[in-house]
């Protein structure tokens, strides 16, 4: 990888916002830290990343972003220890999927240095934006999107790749009731599923909005063929425990290869809890349910970690889950987290400094 140490430029903030801050009361990505990285891609390559103040961006209408929607994103975090240092989880997990979104709606990559090295420098500029009260940490957003200009449909000749942080409290979903989607779906074969592309959360909103009329707090994604099999949470992927065998879907054109999905198999797996990577029924699910060998749902990515799942409704009827003492969802999150914050062994190398 081609270093790029002490080469970013960084232009500081003349007035912090720091202050201004309860960092006791956050809510989750809506307030911003005092600087960003950005970078440009112009005549067919990227110029070096920079640091610089958090500030709006000026856009000509004609931008392509606003017409033909290429546009990718990430979402990581950075952790304190009881010791003041700064962790990031598995950052180069993020490079590499935003890469793979990056390739598939016609983007250019972004270069190793520039995401691993340019994130670095700024968190190391915003260690104190990162919260210390249990569960928070600071929100990270790699995102980067077609700033060229043009009506005609076509990949874009320029774009902006960004990363801004927001400090958030720690996430509590409480206990969230889903529907099983028999209608609309969130990708198709040989779409945009597996990339974070900002279409597809676009897409999600108006099925969710229906679910949330409905008295549920999120819905189960099913396949866009015959809707018999689950694929993922709301914006997470989704996991089962079947008596003692926990399971979730395979990864495919429409499953987003989630850094915490890889994280909870790895983890059971040492755990010794039994795993299955393979498709999951609403017919198998259901008659789970109803003879009691059902005994946990739940959703997984970067903001919640683990969202324990209470209830699912399918076909007009609903289906409660058991509340248990000793759930796998609590004993996952709790390994993850221990990980992320410096408070247990890193076997699996996931763990990374910022570097001063």
């Amino acid at each position: 990888m081609e270093t790029m140490a002490n080469k970013i430029a960084i232009e500081k903030t003349k007035s912090s916002k720091i202050h201004d801050v309860d960092f006791d009361n956050l809510s989750f990505g809506s307030v911003y830290s005092d600087h960003m990285l950005v970078c440009d891609y112009k005549n067919g390559k990227w110029s070096e990343p920079k640091v610089v103040p958090y500030q709006p961006i000026t856009l000509d209408p004609s931008a392509k972003i606003f017409h033909y929607g290429q546009s990718i994103f990430e979402g990581m975090k950075a952790y304190k220890d009881e010791n003041g240092k700064a962790w990031l989880f598995r950052p180069e997990e993020n490079w590499k999927r935003l890469n793979k979104s990056a390739k598939r709606l016609a983007i250019p990559e972004i270069p190793e240095a520039y995401f691993m090295e340019g994130l670095n420098a700024l968190i190391q500029l915003e260690s104190d934006w990162i919260p210390q009260n249990p569960g928070s940490s600071l929100y990270i957003r790699p995102f980067v999107f077609a700033s060229g200009n043009g009506f005609h449909a076509s990949p874009a000749d320029e774009y902006k790749f960004i990363i801004a942080c927001a400090p958030s409290g720690a996430y509590f979903s409480g206990k969230v009731k889903v529907l099983i989607e028999e209608t609309y779906s969130r990708a198709a074969n040989g779409g945009v599923g597996y990339a974070k592309a900002g279409g597809n959360y676009a897409g999600q909103f108006y099925p969710t909005q229906l679910a949330a009329e409905k008295g549920y707090q999120q819905v189960i994604w099913t396949d866009d063929n015959t809707h018999e099999f689950i694929e993922e949470a709301g914006a997470m992927n989704v996991f089962v425990r079947i008596n003692d065998t926990l399971m979730t879907a395979p990864t495919s054109d429409r499953i987003l290869d989630g850094i915490t999905r890889k994280s909870i198999l790895d983890i059971a797996k040492d755990q010794g809890i039994k795993t299955e990577v393979r498709k999951i029924s609403v017919h198998e699910l259901v008659e789970a349910a109803e003879n009691g060998s059902l005994k946990e749902m739940f959703g997984a990515g970067t903001a919640a970690v683990v969202s324990p799942i209470s209830g699912f409704g399918y076909h007009g009827k609903d289906y409660d889950l058991p509340e248990l003492a000793e759930s796998y969802a609590s004993l996952l999150k709790k390994r993850i987290t221990d990980i992320q914050y410096n408070r247990a062994e890193d076997k699996f190398g996931w763990r990374h400094e910022v570097t001063q």
